[in-house]
């Protein structure tokens, strides 16, 4: 039986899910909110199924600069807080803001249909279907792993990162990680304590950010300084910084990074370099061709290994909309959140940015609420928006030249997409983050918790 309700529909209850939650109660305006797991918080739930959490995952960007607007992160937190205090404070946002009653848990969707009328028929698992208004799609981005092809025959094990949780895996195995973002880094570092012998492969050389700075988190010291050009501010002096605290990274072979600092998402980390420099993890460039257990590498050289970890990313698969999201690694969505070809139909969580996301999601999450607030009260502004969707095509490079590679065909500077996304909402009348919560609704949270 086919429900018609024509509210707006919001799949997904993790970060963006909520953010999108918080900003449509905060205008009174009418939704369904749906997730397949049994909690809120996504991927950041290590015990959901099929997400990529591991144990020593923490936050990339500090707590000071992460939390949503108008709940931010607490004070005991830690500067760089780990997946458990990331959950908890997701849910703890929920609660806050009466948002968790009004998620349907384990409903799983199965599919988005758009109808000749404009309205969209959600179908789920079960086969149950409703009708709304508009579909905001939250179903994040890294589920679905990035999967390159190994040359030659490797005999041992080969696995992708999605389906790492433990360094108690690593014991007792000589373990190869492809690839040198965050988490493979990070996994590198758990592979350099645990396994017997431990080897990080990268095709290109990286900028590594430690993440502190004068016992600063770093990115409140790039947040507070003077307003430079990038080219200046971030690129020159920043990467001459980077340079004296970490010498030449040729020298722990590592590759030369054959790009300009932020020209593609630099690796956050404090503790590759130090095992690097303590001989606990070797670096070897890209993977020329597997035989047995013997990995040969672009140099020259050539190792045996038990387990190959493949750090090699994920495309933003839509899966319940895919015909209507398009390319799997990019959809071409205005300000990455607005369907162009679509009306009605939205996605927040499929950006490529150099910078943290949650204030990020939180602007986003208030633009579509004002527009679809606007649009209902047929006000001016929507139509006058919804040609901007159609149409406007900013440059949100930032002046940076971002490598060529198919990760970074729609990759966007973090400071350009904001400064655009609050130039819109000033010209549109709209906030560019949430409120904090009433005071009686988050003391009936605090006094839950302590009870």
């Amino acid at each position: 039986m086919k429900e018609s309700q024509f509210d707006t529909c919001v799949i997904g209850a993790g970060p963006a899910g909520l953010a999108v939650a918080r900003a449509l109660a905060e205008r009174n305006l009418p939704y369904t909110h749906l997730e397949r797991h049994t909690g809120p918080g996504g991927i950041w739930d290590i015990d959901n199924p099929g997400s990529p959490m591991y144990e020593s995952a923490h936050f990339i960007s500090s707590r000071t600069l992460s939390g949503f607007g108008g709940f931010p992160m607490p004070d005991h937190f830690a500067d760089y807080p780990p997946h458990r205090q990331i959950l908890s404070y997701l849910r703890f946002f929920a609660d806050a803001y009466g948002l968790t009653d009004r998620i349907e848990f384990g409903v799983e969707v199965e599919s988005i249909e758009k109808n000749a009328d404009g309205t969209w028929t959600v179908t789920r698992a079960d086969g149950r279907e409703s009708v709304h208004g508009q579909v905001v799609v939250c179903t994040g981005s890294q589920w679905y792993p990035n999967i390159p092809e190994l040359p030659g025959e490797f005999s041992g094990e080969v696995r992708h990162t999605v389906g790492y949780r433990s360094a108690e895996e690593l014991r007792g195995k000589r373990v190869l990680v492809v690839g040198a973002g965050n988490s493979g880094c990070d996994i590198a570092c758990d592979a350099a304590r645990t396994a017997d012998h431990a080897v990080i492969s990268m095709r290109r050389g990286y900028w590594f950010i430690p993440k502190h700075l004068f016992g600063r988190p770093v990115d409140t010291i790039a947040g507070s300084g003077p307003h430079l050009p990038m080219w200046l501010g971030a690129q020159r002096i920043f990467g001459a910084v980077l340079r004296v605290i970490n010498g030449d990274p040729t020298r722990l072979g590592l590759p030369k990074p054959d790009h300009k600092l932020f020209e593609t998402h630099p690796a956050i980390n404090s503790m590759l370099i130090h095992h690097l420099q303590h001989g606990d993890i070797t670096a070897r460039p890209g993977i020329a061709r597997a035989e047995g257990r013997t990995v040969h590498f672009t140099d020259g050289t050539s190792d045996d290994f038990d387990l190959i970890l493949l750090a090699t990313g994920y495309v933003h698969k839509v899966p319940v909309a895919q015909q209507y999201f398009g390319d799997e690694q990019h959809p071409d969505l205005y300000l990455s959140s607005f369907s162009r070809e679509h009306l009605g139909l939205f996605g927040i969580g499929f950006v490529e940015t150099n910078s943290g996301a949650y204030r990020l999601f939180d602007t986003q999450a208030q633009l579509i609420a004002g527009y679809i607030h606007d649009a209902r009260h047929r006000l001016r502004n929507a139509e006058r928006f919804t040609q901007m969707i159609r149409a406007d095509r900013p440059d949100l490079s930032g002046g940076l030249k971002f490598v060529d590679s198919p990760r970074h065909t729609g990759y966007v500077d973090s400071g350009a997409l904001v400064k655009y996304l609050g130039k819109v909402a000033r010209d549109m009348g709209w906030r560019t983050e949430g409120q904090p919560p009433p005071v009686r609704s988050l003391r009936a949270v605090k006094e839950g918790s302590a009870a």
